[in-house]
């Protein structure tokens, strides 16, 4: 049974379609990647899973069940979590106190539970000097922030939207590992994002995006062939 399916999912905003008949799935432990050119449809892919837009028409299943009706927070509680592409800390918060944050309100933890889960997410992610303010922390830091507050829910599935904008080199590497850490402890992963090579290092699947419909899946190395992803997103080598 894959953790989430989307069954003719499709999402209108006034006179624009911005996701028609979108059906694909996603296993236990799997990294699937979804891409395509901006306006795509993707995070709108997103925040009708998490709960954020009620979509037109379609079904989305989580772990077997249907959760159209429910609301975002209860999907959380069931096992969604996501980050954002701009990264959301709480202002005058430590970054141990906003990863805690999804231990308290994600699983409704006591303080000192949420403190101590808190402090083992940062172990996991590598997010050091957790008792710093926010003002002093580098973009890499911010970023772990967001996944780590995410995962402080004890997701099944997490989306990553974008997470790679902004780092450098070095520090892509250093999250790709993060994101490979937690494929190993059989999280799904759904991974929004513009930078190929972390698509083609990460992912075991794609979906390819255009117009809110898929026009391809498979591996990375499959759709970066097809001539219609090219045409609409890759673009051709001059």
């Amino acid at each position: 049974m894959p953790v989430l399916e989307t069954r003719g999912l499709e999402k209108r905003f006034g006179g624009l379609l911005a996701v028609r008949d979108l059906s694909f799935s996603a296993s236990r432990g799997e990294i699937l990647g979804i891409i395509g050119p901006n306006g795509a449809g993707k995070t709108t892919v997103i925040n009708l899973v998490a709960g954020i837009f009620p979509e037109t028409s379609g079904q989305i299943y989580f772990k077997g069940q249907e959760i159209n009706k429910l609301s975002t927070h209860e999907r959380n509680h069931l096992g969604i979590a996501r980050t954002f592409q701009s990264v959301r800390p709480l202002d005058h918060f430590t970054a141990l106190e906003n990863v805690m944050i999804g231990a308290l309100f994600g699983q409704g933890m006591h303080l000192a539970e949420a403190r101590e889960y808190a402090y083992e997410i940062c172990d996991l992610i590598g997010l050091k000097n957790v008792d710093r303010s926010i003002d002093n922390l580098t973009v890499l830091d911010l970023k772990k922030i967001e996944i780590g507050r995410a995962l402080a829910s004890k997701p099944d599935l997490l989306f990553l939207d974008e997470l790679m904008a902004g780092l450098n080199a070095d520090e892509t590497a250093e999250m790709i590992e993060v994101v490979r850490e937690l494929q190993r402890r059989q999280l799904t992963i759904i991974v929004v994002e513009h930078i190929m090579a972390v698509v083609r290092e990460l992912t075991q699947r794609c979906i390819v995006l255009d117009g809110g419909a898929i026009i391809a899946e498979g591996s990375y190395e499959e759709v970066a062939k097809q001539e219609r992803v090219i045409e609409a997103y890759l673009g051709k080598e001059e």
